[in-house]
């Protein structure tokens, strides 16, 4: 579990990245970091992609019905011009923003704020997705959340695509992705059809306490 640093002589200003496959935890990390910082009488702003209204308009929410109070923004610079005054900034669903907030995330910890970050490190053709990976080069801190996998039970590290759809962005939940370990992600569409491989599998997906974040 991460623990916020205390060393001394530490200065304020960093950058946080909590990242991961779909349902493995990364909004339910980002909130529980912020809730902390909150009864520690900090100061916090959240954000999120304006395009992501699955669960709440403004609040970030977990699959697993955890929210806080978020503004929807179009673009990573409307954090620079936010007039809410913040010592600690949350930014949710990062891999929906665009190339620069990777600058605007560095200018705020210049500025002594505290960043942390939550999104997807990779996208549903296993690619390295948004901003998220320049943000990993440039952050202080670094954790990676798992999911499991409904098939075979081992750690997850890949979103797999349940639908046709061959956008890159595609909003959707449990019905439209499931978490995938590398090899049953390699496997593709053979392990809709062919569940015997792993027969647990189906009773794996009836199980949402499985899937977090």
């Amino acid at each position: 579990m991460f623990l916020e640093p205390h060393y001394k002589g530490q200065r304020s200003g960093w950058i946080e990245v909590i990242c991961g496959s779909m349902f493995s935890g990364k909004t339910e990390e980002l909130i529980r970091r912020l809730k902390r910082a909150k009864i520690a009488n900090q100061k916090i702003a959240v954000f999120k992609p304006a395009i992501d209204q699955r669960y709440a308009v403004n609040d970030v929410v977990s699959h697993n019905s955890n929210s806080l109070e978020a503004i929807p923004i179009s673009n990573s610079e409307e954090i620079l011009k936010s007039k809410i005054e913040f010592s600690v900034l949350g930014i949710d669903e990062a891999q929906f923003f665009d190339l620069k907030l990777q600058d605007v995330c560095q200018e705020m910890a210049l500025k002594g704020i505290r960043v942390i970050v939550a999104g997807l490190d990779m996208d549903y053709l296993g690619k390295p997705f948004g901003p998220i990976p320049g943000l990993l080069a440039v952050s202080e801190y670094i954790t990676k959340v798992h999911a499991i996998c409904p098939h075979c039970g081992s750690l997850a590290t890949h979103s797999y695509r349940l639908v046709d759809d061959n956008e890159r962005v595609m909003l959707g939940a449990l019905e439209h992705y499931e978490p995938r370990c590398r090899t049953c992600y390699s496997m593709g569409n053979i392990l809709r059809f062919n569940e015997d491989v792993f027969p647990d599998a189906e009773d794996n997906l009836n199980q949402p306490e499985l899937f977090e974040g």
